[in-house]
């Protein structure tokens, strides 16, 4: 089929329809692909709370020369300790505060906070470690920040990787000579 050139109102319509055909398919298409998407089901989190999660857990310890909070799975550790050890007030303080981190990047930016510019996202943690300064342990991002910390060191790459390891008592070696070992150490 021939179309009719864009000279004719016909034509013009034709061209308007085509073009808008065309943007309306590829707006979702654009945007599932802008999305992030969960690799793992969350027990105690629904799946925008997780996505949200994991991308704070990113920002909070990122991956440098060793690998960040996402590698490390880390989100996946705070997910399993809120259903499986954490207090009901726990849990609900961190529900609720990854639905305002929602909540507040949408509103600042259009987005969930997990389809964020690393920079955007910065700017709203910093908000709320200011409002940490004020509130303490009453707000929810300590209780977060907490977790990942915690899931981070104590992980295979946080522990290997991150930390120096040091295996304490180490290896026997009997009848070591003096001068190898040099003083004594003392515990005070």
């Amino acid at each position: 089929m021939q179309s009719e050139p864009m000279t004719s109102r016909r034509g013009a319509m034709f061209g308007l329809t085509a073009g808008a055909l065309a943007i309306a398919w590829a707006a979702p298409v654009v945007a599932a692909a802008a999305t992030p998407v969960l690799a793992w089901t969350p027990k105690a989190l629904n799946a925008d709370q997780a996505l949200a999660l994991s991308a704070a857990a990113d920002r909070i310890m990122p991956p440098t020369d060793t690998p960040g909070a996402v590698a490390a799975g880390v989100p996946q550790f705070v997910d399993r300790t809120l259903a499986i050890w954490s207090t009901p007030v726990d849990v609900q303080k961190v529900t609720s505060g990854l639905n305002r981190m929602d909540a507040d990047a949408r509103a600042a930016h259009g987005k969930p906070f997990a389809a964020l510019e690393p920079a955007q996202q910065d700017a709203i943690l910093q908000v709320y470690v200011a409002e940490t300064k004020t509130q303490g342990w009453a707000h929810f991002f300590p209780v977060i920040r907490e977790l990942v910390t915690w899931g981070y060191f104590t992980s295979e790459a946080g522990a290997n990787q991150a930390l120096k390891y040091l295996p304490v008592p180490g290896p026997y070696r009997g009848c070591v000579p003096f001068k190898e070992i040099g003083r004594g150490w003392a515990l005070l």
